[in-house]
């Protein structure tokens, strides 16, 4: 089915909302005629009145009579009284996201500030949608998860806007190459490494790794998991390497699981490294349902130490993430930028991954 397309004064509108939050437009600054902007999108001039129209009413544009339409800055007294720092994040409702919100939101509010949630559902476009949301109104601050950061951005020209408005931002999980700004991350490559180290070190041979490779995260423990295998000296077969979007999830990283699993004894991984422990819990079931049991026949090891690790009767091996000191480290980060001015700029902070072993690893039987 064909998606409806939006009105031709919504499209305008749209457009001219992403000049001003990209700063192309900027307050006071005149916008071009009406008939100039009829022509340069082929537009009636009906449409484009229609559509500054509205912005006219929803105070981002002004009318001088005999002069004409120009690009409304923000209200003084809403300048001063801008005390909300919004949190952009993948998603915000389940995993660990809501350990960073709940760390970001006690610190936010022990400084007498609001915090206003958006979530990107690990979507570029909707990640665009969530900045000019929150640019469009006054803002003292930002804490952004970048959207599948490996796979670059799009949205560039949004973050150029944030620097344009002196609005302070620190990234959290990760941090889009291209931008200068503090970050707070845990080292991925060294959380990769010791889990694959660790059963190694167990005597496991065949280790099958699980990575979501359309965020820096997961291409950094994949990264780390075959540096393991290179300096133990370890053949790592191609085929037990499983790189994955986010979308394939629950399909191609499944499938190739049940293929691995099905093999006979001796040619299928005893083992398994899991990009996080939602997928771990969905390999539990794969190898439940080839017959095998964990951690006897396969161990297997998540990421993030998330409620899941503990939520069924087999509690997972897994690496730590900082969760709510993320959160919390996050916001404080970006207190220290707006308090100062933006300089000095603080340095980034990278957390050390641990691991908690649990029941889902143990030595490999001979």
């Amino acid at each position: 089915m064909k998606e409806k397309q939006l009105p031709k004064y919504v499209q305008l509108k749209n457009e001219i909302t992403d000049w001003i939050d990209q700063g192309k437009l900027q307050p006071d600054e005149q916008m071009p005629s009406e008939n100039e902007i009829a022509e340069q999108f082929g537009m009636s001039r009906q449409t484009v009145r229609q559509a500054l129209g509205e912005l006219e009413q929803e105070g981002r544009l002004y009318r001088m009579q005999g002069k004409g339409t120009f690009v409304a800055k923000p209200k003084e007294e809403q300048v001063v009284e801008a005390r909300t720092i919004g949190l952009v994040t993948t998603y915000i409702s389940d995993y660990i996201f809501p350990h960073i919100v709940r760390g970001a939101e006690a610190t936010v509010r022990a400084k007498g500030y609001s915090l206003l949630l958006s979530s990107t559902d690990n979507d570029k476009s909707k990640e665009r949608e969530s900045l000019s949301m929150l640019t469009s109104q006054p803002l003292s601050g930002l804490i952004i998860e970048p959207t599948k950061s490996a796979e670059g951005n799009p949205n560039l020209a949004y973050f150029l806007a944030l620097s344009n408005k002196r609005i302070p931002y620190v990234m959290i999980n990760a941090r889009y190459p291209e931008i200068s700004c503090p970050s707070l991350v845990i080292d991925d490559e060294a959380g990769g490494y010791i889990a694959a180290e660790h059963l190694l070190q167990l005597g496991h041979r065949h280790i099958a790794g699980f990575f979501k490779t359309d965020d820096l995260q997961g291409v950094l423990r994949l990264k780390g998991f075959m540096r393991a295998h290179q300096q133990q000296s370890t053949e790592l077969q191609p085929d037990f390497v499983v790189p994955y979007r986010t979308e394939e999830k629950a399909g191609r990283a499944i499938e190739i699981a049940e293929e691995l699993l099905a093999r006979p004894e001796g040619k299928r991984p005893t083992a398994l490294v899991c990009y996080n422990d939602e997928l771990a819990l969905r390999l539990l079931e794969v190898i439940r349902k080839a017959g095998l049991s964990v951690p006897q026949d396969v161990s297997i090891v998540g990421f993030d130490d998330s409620w899941l690790a503990t939520a069924t009767e087999v509690k997972l091996t897994t690496m730590a993430h900082p969760k709510m000191a993320m959160g919390e480290d996050a916001a404080q980060m970006l207190f220290e930028l707006i308090e100062s001015g933006g300089s000095p700029v603080p340095d980034s902070k990278v957390y050390t991954p641990e691991l908690v072993v649990r029941e889902s690893t143990a030595q490999r039987s001979s």
